[in-house]
């Protein structure tokens, strides 16, 4: 079972500003955030541990980029599954 973080938490976790975060989406370094409906957003905390976990490794900006766009490949993967 997938758990979805608000920013709140989600900023807890990677230890940015709001704005180093939405930053960090730009630039490909973050995944977006999952609507949750109305003006709700969440981050999947899985995603949010795989990013740390890269950065505490030492992965360069490049090799998180690509992290960052599997994880959105795999986001995709789960709604064809469900589907």
């Amino acid at each position: 079972m997938k758990k979805l973080l608000r920013l709140p938490k989600t900023l807890g976790l990677t230890g940015k500003s709001r704005s180093a975060h939405y930053e960090d989406i730009q630039n490909g370094l973050m995944t977006p955030p999952v609507n949750l409906g109305g003006r709700s957003v969440a981050w999947p905390e899985d995603e949010i541990i795989a990013i740390n976990t890269a950065l505490i490794a030492g992965k360069t900006k490049d090799e998180i980029k690509a992290l960052v766009k599997k994880l959105i490949a795999n986001r995709k993967s789960l709604c064809e599954v469900a589907a």
